[in-house]
Protein backbone atom coordinates (compact mmCIF):
# COMPACT_ATOMS: atom_id res chain seq x y z
CA UNK A 1 0.00 0.00 0.00
CA UNK A 2 1.57 3.64 -1.14
CA UNK A 3 1.93 6.20 1.83
CA UNK A 4 -0.72 8.58 0.25
CA UNK A 5 -3.24 6.15 0.44
CA UNK A 6 -2.31 4.55 4.07
CA UNK A 7 -2.57 8.46 4.97
CA UNK A 8 -6.13 8.69 3.81
CA UNK A 9 -6.84 5.08 4.82
CA UNK A 10 -5.91 6.53 8.75
CA UNK A 11 -7.30 9.95 7.88
CA UNK A 12 -10.53 8.49 7.17
CA UNK A 13 -9.98 5.91 10.45
CA UNK A 14 -9.05 9.07 12.72
CA UNK A 15 -12.20 11.47 11.07
CA UNK A 16 -14.84 8.09 11.68
CA UNK A 17 -13.13 8.32 15.69
CA UNK A 18 -14.22 11.84 16.08
CA UNK A 19 -17.40 11.02 14.52
CA UNK A 20 -17.59 7.96 16.93
CA UNK A 21 -16.66 10.05 19.91
CA UNK A 22 -18.95 12.58 19.33
CA UNK A 23 -22.07 10.21 19.07
CA UNK A 24 -20.97 8.50 22.11
CA UNK A 25 -20.71 12.06 23.98
CA UNK A 26 -23.92 12.79 22.63
CA UNK A 27 -25.57 10.24 24.18
CA UNK A 28 -24.13 9.72 27.01
CA UNK A 29 -24.92 13.14 28.39
CA UNK A 30 -27.23 12.73 31.68
CA UNK A 31 -30.69 14.23 31.33
CA UNK A 32 -31.09 15.71 34.06
CA UNK A 33 -33.82 18.68 35.62
CA UNK A 34 -34.01 21.90 37.89
CA UNK A 35 -36.59 23.46 39.25
CA UNK A 36 -36.51 27.02 40.16
CA UNK A 37 -38.30 28.58 43.18
CA UNK A 38 -40.09 31.44 41.32
CA UNK A 39 -40.65 32.62 37.52
CA UNK A 40 -37.36 33.09 35.13
CA UNK A 41 -35.25 36.24 36.75
CA UNK A 42 -31.95 37.37 36.95
CA UNK A 43 -31.37 36.00 40.29
CA UNK A 44 -31.68 32.76 38.40
CA UNK A 45 -29.22 33.83 35.80
CA UNK A 46 -26.07 31.35 36.42
CA UNK A 47 -28.53 28.25 35.68
CA UNK A 48 -29.80 29.77 32.44
CA UNK A 49 -26.23 30.86 31.35
CA UNK A 50 -24.98 27.25 31.80
CA UNK A 51 -27.77 26.37 29.46
CA UNK A 52 -26.99 28.79 27.26
CA UNK A 53 -23.50 28.78 26.23
CA UNK A 54 -22.88 25.53 26.63
CA UNK A 55 -21.44 24.61 29.96
CA UNK A 56 -23.53 22.22 30.76
CA UNK A 57 -23.40 20.36 27.89
CA UNK A 58 -19.52 20.40 28.21
CA UNK A 59 -19.85 18.74 31.75
CA UNK A 60 -22.09 15.91 29.93
CA UNK A 61 -25.63 16.93 30.85
CA UNK A 62 -28.73 17.97 29.19
CA UNK A 63 -30.71 20.46 31.51
CA UNK A 64 -33.94 21.19 31.68
CA UNK A 65 -34.86 24.39 33.71
CA UNK A 66 -38.24 24.15 35.13
CA UNK A 67 -39.60 27.26 36.22
CA UNK A 68 -41.15 28.02 39.48
CA UNK A 69 -43.97 30.44 39.91
CA UNK A 70 -47.52 31.07 42.28
CA UNK A 71 -48.67 27.61 41.22
CA UNK A 72 -45.73 25.38 41.23
CA UNK A 73 -45.34 23.07 43.22
CA UNK A 74 -41.56 22.36 42.32
CA UNK A 75 -40.36 21.24 46.14
CA UNK A 76 -42.38 18.52 45.84
CA UNK A 77 -41.68 17.66 42.23
CA UNK A 78 -37.99 17.04 43.77
CA UNK A 79 -39.52 14.79 46.99
CA UNK A 80 -41.39 12.86 44.25
CA UNK A 81 -38.68 12.41 42.02
CA UNK A 82 -40.52 14.41 39.23
CA UNK A 83 -36.91 16.52 39.25
CA UNK A 84 -33.36 15.94 40.02
CA UNK A 85 -32.62 19.06 41.44
CA UNK A 86 -34.77 22.54 43.20
CA UNK A 87 -33.90 25.82 43.91
CA UNK A 88 -34.48 25.26 47.93
CA UNK A 89 -33.17 26.65 51.29
CA UNK A 90 -31.87 25.55 54.95
CA UNK A 91 -34.95 26.13 56.27
CA UNK A 92 -37.08 23.99 53.80
CA UNK A 93 -34.31 21.28 54.32
CA UNK A 94 -34.03 21.29 57.91
CA UNK A 95 -37.89 20.89 58.22
CA UNK A 96 -37.45 18.07 55.17
CA UNK A 97 -35.18 15.86 58.45
CA UNK A 98 -37.97 16.76 60.96
CA UNK A 99 -40.29 14.79 58.81
CA UNK A 100 -37.93 12.40 57.80
CA UNK A 101 -37.67 13.43 54.38
CA UNK A 102 -34.17 13.21 53.00
CA UNK A 103 -33.83 16.13 51.16
CA UNK A 104 -30.15 17.63 50.92
CA UNK A 105 -28.26 20.94 49.89
CA UNK A 106 -25.17 20.14 47.98
CA UNK A 107 -24.28 24.29 46.92
CA UNK A 108 -25.46 27.16 48.29
CA UNK A 109 -25.57 29.87 45.28
CA UNK A 110 -26.54 32.95 47.22
CA UNK A 111 -24.49 33.20 50.59
CA UNK A 112 -26.93 36.00 51.92
CA UNK A 113 -30.53 35.92 51.60
CA UNK A 114 -31.42 38.92 49.80
CA UNK A 115 -34.69 39.24 52.12
CA UNK A 116 -34.97 43.18 52.93
CA UNK A 117 -37.12 45.62 54.58
CA UNK A 118 -37.99 48.70 52.59
CA UNK A 119 -39.23 51.93 54.62
CA UNK A 120 -39.70 55.36 52.83
CA UNK A 121 -36.74 57.84 52.94
CA UNK A 122 -38.28 60.64 55.03
CA UNK A 123 -39.47 58.38 57.57
CA UNK A 124 -36.41 58.96 60.04
CA UNK A 125 -35.84 55.22 59.70
CA UNK A 126 -31.62 55.27 59.09
CA UNK A 127 -30.84 52.10 60.56
CA UNK A 128 -32.63 48.67 60.91
CA UNK A 129 -33.57 48.88 64.38
CA UNK A 130 -35.00 52.15 63.64
CA UNK A 131 -37.86 50.35 61.57
CA UNK A 132 -38.98 48.81 65.32
CA UNK A 133 -40.34 53.00 65.34
CA UNK A 134 -42.59 52.26 62.53
CA UNK A 135 -46.66 51.75 63.32
CA UNK A 136 -46.75 49.13 60.56
CA UNK A 137 -44.73 46.26 58.90
CA UNK A 138 -46.19 44.47 55.65
CA UNK A 139 -44.91 40.98 55.87
CA UNK A 140 -46.05 37.60 54.30
CA UNK A 141 -46.94 34.72 57.03
CA UNK A 142 -43.33 33.02 56.10
CA UNK A 143 -41.69 36.07 57.16
CA UNK A 144 -43.58 36.93 60.23
CA UNK A 145 -43.22 33.10 61.66
CA UNK A 146 -39.77 33.35 61.21
CA UNK A 147 -37.37 36.45 60.21
CA UNK A 148 -39.60 38.52 62.48
CA UNK A 149 -39.56 36.21 65.23
CA UNK A 150 -35.61 36.51 65.21
CA UNK A 151 -36.27 40.55 64.98
CA UNK A 152 -38.17 40.45 67.94
CA UNK A 153 -35.66 38.38 70.03
CA UNK A 154 -32.82 40.26 69.14
CA UNK A 155 -33.32 43.79 68.49
CA UNK A 156 -35.71 45.80 70.95
CA UNK A 157 -39.06 47.07 70.22
CA UNK A 158 -40.17 45.06 67.35
CA UNK A 159 -43.85 44.20 68.48
CA UNK A 160 -46.68 42.14 66.96
CA UNK A 161 -48.69 44.73 66.85
CA UNK A 162 -46.97 46.40 63.89
CA UNK A 163 -47.59 43.05 61.65
CA UNK A 164 -49.96 43.43 58.80
CA UNK A 165 -50.35 41.21 56.16
CA UNK A 166 -48.61 41.56 52.80
CA UNK A 167 -50.46 40.97 49.72
CA UNK A 168 -47.89 41.41 47.23
CA UNK A 169 -48.25 44.86 46.38
CA UNK A 170 -46.63 47.94 47.33
CA UNK A 171 -49.70 50.29 47.37
CA UNK A 172 -50.44 49.64 51.09
CA UNK A 173 -46.73 50.87 51.58
CA UNK A 174 -46.76 53.91 49.61
CA UNK A 175 -49.83 54.79 51.18
CA UNK A 176 -48.33 54.81 54.55
CA UNK A 177 -45.16 56.26 55.70
CA UNK A 178 -45.46 55.15 59.14
CA UNK A 179 -44.57 51.45 57.99
CA UNK A 180 -42.54 49.19 55.90
CA UNK A 181 -42.87 46.25 53.74
CA UNK A 182 -40.93 43.19 52.73
CA UNK A 183 -39.23 42.71 49.71
CA UNK A 184 -36.39 41.01 47.75
CA UNK A 185 -32.83 43.50 47.54
CA UNK A 186 -32.78 42.72 43.72
CA UNK A 187 -36.58 43.63 42.60
CA UNK A 188 -39.52 45.21 45.35
CA UNK A 189 -36.97 48.37 45.43
CA UNK A 190 -37.02 48.66 41.66
CA UNK A 191 -40.28 48.39 41.44
CA UNK A 192 -41.32 51.13 43.92
CA UNK A 193 -38.98 53.38 42.23
CA UNK A 194 -40.92 52.84 39.34
CA UNK A 195 -44.39 53.31 40.90
CA UNK A 196 -43.53 55.92 43.94
CA UNK A 197 -40.48 58.50 41.84
CA UNK A 198 -38.62 57.87 44.85
CA UNK A 199 -35.63 55.07 46.26
CA UNK A 200 -36.70 53.69 49.59
CA UNK A 201 -34.71 52.89 52.40
CA UNK A 202 -33.46 49.38 51.95
CA UNK A 203 -32.16 46.91 54.66
CA UNK A 204 -31.03 43.66 54.29
CA UNK A 205 -31.67 41.36 56.72
CA UNK A 206 -28.58 39.59 55.93
CA UNK A 207 -26.25 42.77 56.87
CA UNK A 208 -27.91 42.75 60.49
CA UNK A 209 -27.48 39.32 61.30
CA UNK A 210 -29.76 37.17 59.79
CA UNK A 211 -27.92 33.99 58.49
CA UNK A 212 -29.23 31.72 56.00
CA UNK A 213 -28.18 30.98 52.72
CA UNK A 214 -30.15 30.70 49.86
CA UNK A 215 -31.08 30.08 46.34
CA UNK A 216 -29.74 26.62 47.08
CA UNK A 217 -29.05 23.42 44.70
CA UNK A 218 -30.70 20.89 47.02
CA UNK A 219 -31.64 17.16 45.89
CA UNK A 220 -32.26 13.68 47.51
CA UNK A 221 -30.11 11.94 49.57
CA UNK A 222 -30.67 8.32 46.63
CA UNK A 223 -29.80 10.82 43.88
CA UNK A 224 -26.44 11.38 46.03
CA UNK A 225 -26.20 7.87 46.67
CA UNK A 226 -26.72 6.34 43.49
CA UNK A 227 -25.19 9.14 40.95
CA UNK A 228 -23.05 11.15 42.61
CA UNK A 229 -21.19 12.04 39.65
CA UNK A 230 -24.13 13.98 37.80
CA UNK A 231 -24.21 15.86 41.12
CA UNK A 232 -20.71 17.09 41.70
CA UNK A 233 -20.79 17.69 37.24
CA UNK A 234 -24.50 19.51 37.73
CA UNK A 235 -22.97 21.67 40.70
CA UNK A 236 -19.69 22.54 38.93
CA UNK A 237 -21.62 23.05 35.91
CA UNK A 238 -24.12 25.68 37.23
CA UNK A 239 -21.23 27.45 39.65
CA UNK A 240 -19.20 28.20 35.96
CA UNK A 241 -22.38 29.78 34.94
CA UNK A 242 -22.63 32.29 37.56
CA UNK A 243 -19.00 32.69 36.90
CA UNK A 244 -19.92 33.36 33.23
CA UNK A 245 -23.07 35.21 34.00
CA UNK A 246 -22.09 37.53 36.38
CA UNK A 247 -18.43 38.40 34.37
CA UNK A 248 -18.76 37.13 30.96
CA UNK A 249 -21.44 38.13 28.31
CA UNK A 250 -25.17 36.81 29.47
CA UNK A 251 -27.06 38.35 26.48
CA UNK A 252 -28.06 35.06 25.51
CA UNK A 253 -28.99 33.77 29.32
CA UNK A 254 -31.48 36.73 29.40
CA UNK A 255 -33.06 36.04 26.61
CA UNK A 256 -33.89 32.50 27.64
CA UNK A 257 -34.96 34.54 31.25
CA UNK A 258 -37.51 36.89 29.06
CA UNK A 259 -38.85 33.82 26.88
CA UNK A 260 -39.88 31.89 30.18
CA UNK A 261 -40.68 35.00 31.71
CA UNK A 262 -41.81 37.58 29.01
CA UNK A 263 -43.04 40.52 32.08
CA UNK A 264 -38.80 40.54 32.66
CA UNK A 265 -37.55 43.08 31.59
CA UNK A 266 -33.94 44.26 30.65
CA UNK A 267 -33.69 47.44 33.09
CA UNK A 268 -35.12 44.68 36.03
CA UNK A 269 -31.92 42.62 35.04
CA UNK A 270 -29.70 45.19 35.10
CA UNK A 271 -30.75 46.65 38.82
CA UNK A 272 -30.85 42.29 39.89
CA UNK A 273 -27.33 42.15 38.96
CA UNK A 274 -25.75 45.27 40.20
CA UNK A 275 -27.56 44.90 43.33
CA UNK A 276 -26.01 41.13 43.80
CA UNK A 277 -22.96 42.36 43.09
CA UNK A 278 -23.03 45.31 45.51
CA UNK A 279 -24.22 43.78 48.39
CA UNK A 280 -22.25 40.05 48.29
CA UNK A 281 -25.25 38.15 47.94
CA UNK A 282 -23.04 35.53 45.79
CA UNK A 283 -19.49 36.70 46.69
CA UNK A 284 -19.11 37.49 50.03
CA UNK A 285 -17.85 35.43 52.99
CA UNK A 286 -16.44 31.59 52.38
CA UNK A 287 -17.20 31.95 49.11
CA UNK A 288 -14.82 34.42 48.51
CA UNK A 289 -11.92 32.46 48.40
CA UNK A 290 -13.38 29.28 48.44
CA UNK A 291 -15.92 29.32 45.55
CA UNK A 292 -19.45 30.73 44.78
CA UNK A 293 -21.34 27.62 46.12
CA UNK A 294 -19.07 27.35 49.16
CA UNK A 295 -21.25 25.92 52.28
CA UNK A 296 -19.67 25.22 55.90
CA UNK A 297 -20.96 23.64 58.26
CA UNK A 298 -20.45 26.81 60.47
CA UNK A 299 -22.46 29.14 58.76
CA UNK A 300 -25.36 26.59 58.36
CA UNK A 301 -25.81 25.62 62.48
CA UNK A 302 -25.35 29.49 62.98
CA UNK A 303 -28.70 30.10 61.04
CA UNK A 304 -30.14 26.75 62.67
CA UNK A 305 -29.33 27.89 66.38
CA UNK A 306 -31.07 31.20 65.55
CA UNK A 307 -34.20 29.05 64.21
CA UNK A 308 -33.60 27.16 67.51
CA UNK A 309 -33.83 30.15 69.77
CA UNK A 310 -37.24 31.06 68.16
CA UNK A 311 -38.42 27.52 68.18
CA UNK A 312 -38.75 27.33 64.57
CA UNK A 313 -36.91 24.06 64.74
CA UNK A 314 -36.46 21.12 68.03
CA UNK A 315 -32.40 21.58 69.87
CA UNK A 316 -32.19 17.92 69.01
CA UNK A 317 -32.53 17.66 64.67
CA UNK A 318 -29.91 16.69 63.26
CA UNK A 319 -29.60 19.96 61.06
CA UNK A 320 -26.21 18.33 59.51
CA UNK A 321 -28.68 15.63 57.45
CA UNK A 322 -29.85 18.47 55.84
CA UNK A 323 -26.45 19.32 53.63
CA UNK A 324 -23.09 18.22 52.49
CA UNK A 325 -20.38 19.86 51.77
CA UNK A 326 -18.26 17.29 49.54
CA UNK A 327 -19.24 19.25 46.01
CA UNK A 328 -18.18 22.50 46.51
CA UNK A 329 -15.49 25.21 48.38
CA UNK A 330 -13.18 23.59 45.88
CA UNK A 331 -12.06 26.90 43.70
CA UNK A 332 -14.50 25.53 40.78
CA UNK A 333 -14.57 28.34 38.97
CA UNK A 334 -12.91 31.03 39.97
CA UNK A 335 -10.22 31.74 37.40
CA UNK A 336 -13.24 32.50 35.27
CA UNK A 337 -13.59 35.56 36.76
CA UNK A 338 -12.63 39.00 34.78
Amino acid sequence: MSNILKNSVFSALAGLGGILVSIASVQAADKVSYGTNWLAQAEHGGFYQAVADGTYAKHGLDVTIVQGGPNAANSALLISGKIDFYMGGPQGEISAVEQGIPLVDVAAIFQKDPQVLIAHPDSGIEKFEDLAKLKTLFLGKDGYLTYFEWMKANFKGFRDEQYKPYNFSPAPFLADKDSAQQGYLTSEPYEIQKQAGFEPKVFLLADNGYSPYSTMITTTQAMIDSKPDVVQRFVDASIEGWYNYLYGDNSKANELIKKDNPEMTDGQIAYSIAKMKEYGIIESGDSLDKGIGCMTDAHYKAFFDEMVDIKVFKPETDYTKAFTTKFVCKNTGMAMKK
